[in-house]
């Protein structure tokens, strides 16, 4: 917890009082039957609470001993209010998310750029797709967008809970902006991209307002496992009382109804809403809209991902890595005539010579005289400047040689097929009419992917790069990445046809797509990840929407989902273990008194039957309240395989949920005891 009591991990840092405040207020309102019975284990709960109260009344109006009875009903009530209360903190920390987002957006301001260069003042709700804001330093940014020009520091921990500011510029990961956070340094110019009712803070809102999050097939088949179990403890309850009456004694209806209430599964039962709303919510905190909840489970299942090349495994935009001059040619003359090239490009590529050049030979900006920029084209394809009558140019090997009447030396050659070969390009410079040497341009890996795709692989998870490029270059940039696979020369069909062999063979795919000729594999895709700024057809094919379009991204998606899976597991494990020792050490304590030889395996050393029960009810609500933050934050992620994962969590949570009773149940029973309670 931060030193002001807010709540770490959440998109929004909120008051936890405040969301404590209202999950209690909540857990009393969903006391209503008609939400009860969404959760049958707890309803099953809920009705034993109202038979015992109702006997407790009974009980008062005959002027009988009622603290038993008294102290079952409290119980009992306990446990369906914990369970109430898990599920509404789960649903309160998103909505005092929505909450926040909402506020951001009252009352905001906008500084509209007009076609002359000069700013209106209009409210933020007016703006509308493609129009272009000046936003400054201290100032909001009223909507979603690309920066296209500027480049400021932002502050985006209203969305992402993350206190240090990012920066945003134009061209590649960065460009990206979404309303309600702020800048705080520089100015930035932001196109709009998205309309009235359809930016981040209008979609947070709805998924947390608007809709009702549907159980996931694995939930509806865990609740169907559950609801048996509770038979079960329904038909032990229902047989004891024959039994009891045939040693002679017969047993109080208060303490077979909480000893129903013990048996059942209520742990997990009372958890797993609360764990599949924090599901979503930890998809929502990266900026991640899931159209559904079986969509995050999805994502725990996936084995194979598919990802696109440029943008994604590459930085986008290809960089200058390397020099390297003709015969007989300086390097330094090179790196000079290079940058001059580049001072007027504005490309990612000629900026990245610009910052070679620097780098390697310490050019920095120098007065030049009358200049004249030439601009690339698609005849030429070729640019550069003019500089006091002498003529400079870059660009691709056959354009540049057939400009300057010459081919590249025997060394230039050789330089331009291994660059070729090695899925890089090759750029010719020149000065008037001669071919000075070549610079290298390559698409730059991100850093830290190699690694991330070896933890997803010790997760058993096969990575896929998909590309336009031919099959020898595409095979360097999947080595240099380490993905198990790559598809060369990837058409929309082709796409397709992977997705459907992976799914053939029983793996669940998934894959990013913007364009609406990716509309076809990500609607057959398990889970098909549309970039917010992609076409509307890509969107409505996706199941989940990722509002930063970042591809990347799907990594992340990926093992959210994972811990999703991971967290429930593990919560069952531990529940089912916690029940098997409540039925071991209950029923023996309750038939101690008829025949005295079962006393021998009261292990705990229970003082009564009475006591026996009671103090189970009370575990049960307390241990839900105990686990909830693990429910909502999620179990540890690691990437480790299936196997050493299971050994885990059999480790830990069954062998804790083993253990776990015998300390709890003991424990209520001593404090019973200090208050001479029977």
């Amino acid at each position: 917890m931060k030193d002001d009591g807010s709540v770490p991990g959440s998109a929004v840092a909120t008051p936890r009082r405040a969301v404590v405040r209202e999950a209690l207020w909540g857990s009393a309102v969903k006391l209503d039957p008609r939400l009860q019975v969404r959760n049958p284990i707890i309803f099953s709960i809920f009705v034993a609470s109202a038979m015992v109260t109702i006997r407790l009344l009974f009980e008062l109006a005959g002027g009988r001993a009622v603290s038993f009875t008294v102290a079952v009903a409290v119980a009992l009530w306990l446990t369906v209010l914990s369970a109430n209360f898990a599920e509404a903190v789960a649903e309160g920390r998103g909505k005092a998310q929505a909450d926040s987002l909402r506020r951001t957006r009252q009352d905001l301001l906008a500084y509209l750029v007009a076609e002359d260069g000069t700013t209106l003042e209009v409210p933020a709700a007016h703006l509308a797709l493609g129009d272009v804001v000046l936003v400054e330093a201290g100032q909001l940014i009223p909507a979603d967008g690309e920066v296209i020009e500027g480049i400021a520091t932002v502050d985006e921990s209203a969305i992402t809970g993350e206190s240090a500011p990012v920066i945003r510029e134009p061209g590649g990961d960065r460009a990206h902006v979404t309303g309600g956070t702020k800048v705080l340094s520089d100015w930035i110019k932001v196109r709009v991209t998205s309309g009235p009712g359809q930016s981040f803070l209008d979609r947070m809102i709805s998924l947390v307002e608007g809709s009702k999050r549907q159980k996931t097939p694995s939930e509806i088949y865990l609740t169907i496992l559950l609801v048996a179990f509770t038979i079960t403890a329904l038909a032990v309850v229902m047989t004891l009382q024959p039994f009891a009456i045939y040693s002679g004694s017969r047993i109080q209806p208060a303490a077979l109804i909480a000893l129903f209430a013990a048996l059942v599964p209520s742990t997990v039962g009372g958890l797993v809403l609360a764990i599949g709303i924090a599901g979503m919510n930890r998809l929502a905190e990266r900026k991640v809209l899931a159209l559904s909840g079986q969509v995050v489970e999805a994502a725990g299942d996936v084995t194979t991902l598919l990802l696109d090349k440029t943008g994604t495994i590459t930085l986008g935009n290809r960089e200058a890595v390397a020099l390297h001059p003709a015969a007989g040619v300086d390097a330094q003359l090179l790196a000079d005539v290079a940058q001059l090239a580049s001072l007027a490009d504005g490309t990612p590529e000629g900026r990245s010579i610009v910052v070679l050049t620097k780098r390697l030979h310490g050019l920095r900006g120098r007065e030049l005289g009358q200049v004249r920029p030439v601009p690339f084209s698609a005849d030429s394809r070729m640019s550069g400047v003019d500089v006091d009558g002498v003529r400079i140019r870059k660009g691709a090997v056959d354009a540049v040689a057939k400009w300057t009447g010459q081919q590249p030396d025997p060394g230039c050659t050789a330089e331009i097929n291994r660059i070729a070969g090695g899925g890089g390009t090759p750029i010719l410079v020149a000065r008037d009419d001669v071919i000075l040497g070549v610079v290298e341009l390559r698409d730059v890996i991100k850093e830290d992917l190699p690694a991330r795709f070896d933890d997803l692989r010790r997760m058993g998870v096969r990575t896929v790069m998909i590309t336009g490029d031919n099959p020898r270059t595409a095979a360097t940039v999947a080595k240099e990445a380490g993905v198990d696979d790559y598809l060369a020369q990837a058409t929309p069909e082709d796409k397709l046809a992977l997705i459907r062999s992976e799914q053939s063979k029983g793996r669940a795919v998934a894959m990013t797509g913007d364009g609406t000729n990716d509309a076809p594999a990500l609607a057959a895709a398990d889970v098909g990840v549309a970039m917010h700024a992609g076409s509307a057809a890509a969107i409505e094919a996706g199941n989940m929407v990722d509002l930063d379009s970042n591809p990347t991204k799907l990594i992340d998606i990926v093992r959210a989902g994972k811990q999703f899976l991971i967290t429930r597991g593990a919560l069952t494990t531990f529940s089912t273990a916690t029940d098997v020792v409540k039925y071991a050490v209950i029923l023996p304590v309750m038939f101690s008194g008829a025949h005295p030889v079962l006393g021998q395996l009261n292990i705990m050393g229970l003082r009564s039957p009475g006591s026996a029960i009671l103090s189970a009810v009370v575990f049960n609500a307390l241990v839900i309240v105990a686990l909830l933050p693990l429910a909502l934050h999620g179990v540890p992620y690691r990437a480790v395989g299936a196997q050493s994962l299971l050994r885990r969590n059999l480790l830990l949570y069954g062998v804790g949920g083993l253990v776990a009773p015998f300390f709890g149940i003991k424990l209520v029973d001593m404090i019973l005891g200090f208050f001479q309670f029977p």
